[in-house]
């Protein structure tokens, strides 16, 4: 007698259609979750930006400019009001200005048009508008 341990064909068969429905239904769920991954990360970088401009303003009663930009909060504007009370080091920890998840710079405007400044991200599609992963991503509208 052959006694032959192993897996039949049919049996392999089984565990690779298996795995293929997982793959079909777990997929999309997490290929979703990058995006809105992405976005709270958006957010969180805003957030941050925020504080760091506040910290800004706290020590040097104003914001940066359009024209200085977010960089004011890294290196001391030469241009426009400069800051007397600068704070050495800047306001950001990492010493550089992030780009948003999709590798793209914010928009930063002072004053804007909702408030003393505006700071956005233009989503996934780097430009303005859209829905869903494209929409803009405000800080006048975080949640």
């Amino acid at each position: 007698m052959n006694n032959r341990n192993g897996f039949t064909l049919i049996e392999i068969l089984v565990v690779v259609a298996i795995i293929a429905i997982l793959a079909a239904l777990v997929g999309p769920r997490i290929i979703g979750t990058t995006d809105e991954a992405k976005v709270t990360q958006a957010k969180a970088q805003i957030r941050n930006l925020e504080t760091a401009l506040k910290l800004f303003k706290l020590g040097n009663g104003f914001y940066p400019t359009t024209e200085q930009g977010l960089n004011a909060l890294v290196d001391k504007p030469t241009t426009g009001r400069i800051p007397e009370k600068y704070r050495d080091g800047g306001y950001l920890e990492s010493r550089s200005i992030p780009k948003d998840p999709w590798n793209n710079d914010f928009v930063y405007l002072s004053p804007g048009l909702h408030g003393d400044y505006d700071l956005l991200s233009y989503g996934n599609d780097g430009a303005p508008g859209g829905e869903e992963t494209n929409a803009d991503i405000e800080n006048w509208n975080l949640k």
